[in-house]
């Protein structure tokens, strides 16, 4: 599945041609990718089309694009709320591109600066989405998320945490968190409603980083660590977003088609059995929330009981 840095590769390639541009037609060819809006797929086309989009802002793995307030206010009201689900794409394509195999739904824009282009969201596995949504006040008045400055958020986007890229992110707020939770700090990292957009890829390597068993109890940590997995979380988010994101298959590509390559620097996910980057002994490979942790069992030990 998309994490943070899959999906803020995919914002900012869409902000610079979606910001002011007006949607021409919309054309549903499948509404499973309509799951999440309140209404059919007439609905959505009559709802967007003549609008004009403000931008592209993320928070965690939820993208979203703000329209320009159709009525007399001042500021945006609704958006267009994305999620890449396991195998969505938001790919740009020049006008009259023939269709993207599991293509889904496709934005016919008009942007003032770069012409006629076509925003199209392409998904294999059917589990992502895309809907209109009202946008609502953020209870800290900070912006709603990366790439906005609005102090809204999607009402389908309210009860996701901020993520740690998040100017507006509050460590002490995490640290407070995490010490009232007695899972174990992977699963807590995974949870969110606590931090949003890390995903299991970048939370085995953010463990690999800090030295931590998957297994180790939230509460038992020291300011101190927490402080550390904070850190090597922004680590490994930020290089994952200079490399362009993790692609394991054609599933994942930016909104030029292109594939990320921070698969190449992987410590810990996916590397079972090949030696640890630190220490040389075999990665292992557990079962963890249906799904698998990866980790050193030498570098990162489980604590002792108290």
């Amino acid at each position: 599945m998309p994490e943070l840095p899959e999906v803020e590769v995919v914002r900012a390639g869409l902000a610079p041609a979606v910001s002011g541009a007006t949607v021409l037609a919309v054309t549903v060819l499948d509404e499973r990718a309509l799951t999440r809006h309140p209404g059919d797929g007439t609905h959505f086309e009559g709802a967007l089309t003549g609008r004009v989009f403000r931008g592209a802002a993320r928070r965690g793995k939820f993208l979203w694009l703000p329209l320009e307030p159709a009525g007399a206010s001042l500021s945006a009201t609704e958006a267009v709320v994305g999620h890449l689900g396991m195998s969505g794409q938001l790919l740009l394509r020049p006008p009259g591109a023939p269709a993207e195999r599991h293509e889904r739904v496709r934005l016919d824009l008009a942007h003032p600066v770069h012409g006629e282009l076509a925003v199209v969201f392409a998904d294999q596995r059917t589990f992502g989405s895309l809907a209109l949504d009202e946008l609502i006040p953020t209870p800290d008045a900070a912006p709603g998320g990366y790439g906005s400055d609005d102090a809204a958020v999607p009402t389908q986007v309210a009860h996701i945490a901020r993520d740690p890229l998040d100017p507006a992110f509050d460590d002490a707020v995490f640290r407070s968190a995490l010490s009232r939770k007695v899972s174990a700090i992977k699963r807590v990292l995974l949870d969110q409603t606590v931090v949003s957009g890390i995903g299991n890829i970048y939370a085995d390597e953010a463990l690999w980083g800090a030295r931590l068993h998957p297994e180790t109890p939230a509460s038992s940590l020291s300011t101190r660590t927490v402080n550390r997995v904070l850190h090597e979380v922004r680590a490994v988010l930020e290089k994952a977003l200079a490399e362009g994101g993790t692609s394991f298959d054609a599933q994942y590509v930016n909104v030029n088609g292109q594939a990320g390559y921070f698969a190449h620097s992987l410590h810990a996910y996916g590397r079972t059995g090949q030696p640890c980057d630190r220490c040389g002994r075999p990665i292992v490979r557990v079962s963890f929330m249906n799904r698998s942790s990866h980790y050193c069992p030498h570098c990162q030990r489980m604590p002792r009981p108290a």
